[in-house]
């Protein structure tokens, strides 16, 4: 089969179109034709090797995949060849205290697709058949597959966490990206006042497009200073951040007090110098966010289906373009997801 290899860490010349062996099904395994798969910063960091997570090399990145059963293992018999899955990204065990509570997106012993094991940027992809979720007939591969991921840490940051309401005041960083475009339609869907910010005026008017009430451009206005004066001195209720550095800290001194700050990413700096006592005194509650569950992910797809949010897709390519679609990444030169195919 074709597929995206990793032979060592480094640039963008270090991902490789090349032929290697198709797997096959073990015991409790699926083998997933993919159909559609997409592009995510977390493929960059898996690259460059700065994941913070180990994984062996030769390597196959590609953390979301969408498809259709091409063979089964034994001792499977929940789903069969030609079914149209999504592959979960977390590959759960179903069984620690994290599955038993439903919160599977924190498995203490899962395994990650296109991290620890072998991901999505190929033809065929190997996982366990207990962490497929099944697609709606309506549901494109291509939406499905600029929906998987992003949509569903939206939806998890902002309603599971973040327990987005009617008439909240909601700001959303870094709008332009996958998680931040998705946030912002999700607000929206529960009648929130959604406030984008990002760092180009061009992001922020697509922001705009997608719902926003207002914008903030974070590198030419004060972050904190805008969403204060946007909410007439409260702050916004609840932030969803996927920047880190000095935009976190800004949401930090900008969030309403009892407010919530949701975080699930840091490439603007991970390292922060943080004020305690702000954040007690004004009873913040600041929570990190990994990946939704199963339940989420499956839940998202059919509300994407049924037409109540829609992905942004900003480009889609074949695979063996994987090197400019890495060059957009890298760069932040897009606005929402882009979509590769096998």
């Amino acid at each position: 089969m074709k597929a995206v290899v990793i032979r060592e860490h480094g640039g963008i010349q270090n991902l490789l179109f090349e032929d290697i062996e198709t797997p096959k099904p073990g015991p409790g395994e699926v083998l997933v034709r993919i159909r559609a798969t997409g592009v995510n910063h977390f493929d960059h960091d898996i690259r460059e090797g700065v994941s913070g997570i180990t994984h062996k090399l030769p390597h196959v990145p590609g953390v979301e995949g969408v498809g259709e059963i091409a063979g089964v293992g034994p001792e499977v018999s929940d789903v069969a060849v030609g079914d149209r899955v999504a592959i979960n990204f977390f590959q759960s065990c179903g069984k620690c205290r994290m599955c038993l509570t439903g919160m599977d997106g924190i498995c203490l012993n899962g395994k990650r697709i296109g991290v620890t094991e072998w991901g999505t940027f190929a033809e065929y992809t190997l996982c366990e058949a207990a962490n497929v979720i099944p697609l709606p007939s309506s549901l494109s591969f291509e939406t499905a597959a600029a929906s998987l991921i992003c949509m569903s840490t939206a939806w998890h940051m902002t309603v599971t966490i973040g327990q987005v309401s009617a008439g909240m005041d909601v700001l959303v960083n870094a709008a332009g990206s996958g998680v931040g475009s998705s946030a912002v339609q999700v607000a929206k869907l529960h009648g929130a006042n959604v406030i984008a910010s990002a760092g180009s005026d061009e992001k922020l008017q697509l922001a705009k497009d997608l719902g926003a009430d207002h914008v903030i451009n974070y590198e030419s206005q004060d972050l904190a200073e805008e969403a204060m004066r946007l909410t007439d001195g409260k702050g916004p209720d609840l932030v969803v951040e996927s920047v880190g550095g000095d935009v976190l800290l800004k949401s930090i001194d900008a969030v309403a007090f009892n407010g919530t700050v949701v975080t699930c990413g840091a490439h603007a700096g991970e390292i922060v110098k943080l004020n305690v006592i702000e954040l007690f005194r004004k009873h913040v509650r600041f929570q990190g966010s990994h990946y939704a569950s199963k339940h989420e992910v499956a839940h998202v797809l059919n509300l994407v289906a049924a037409g109540k949010l829609k992905p942004v897709i900003h480009k889609v390519a074949a695979l063996a373009d994987i090197q400019d679609m890495a060059r957009l990444t890298a760069n932040r030169t897009f606005f929402g997801k882009m979509v590769l195919l096998p």
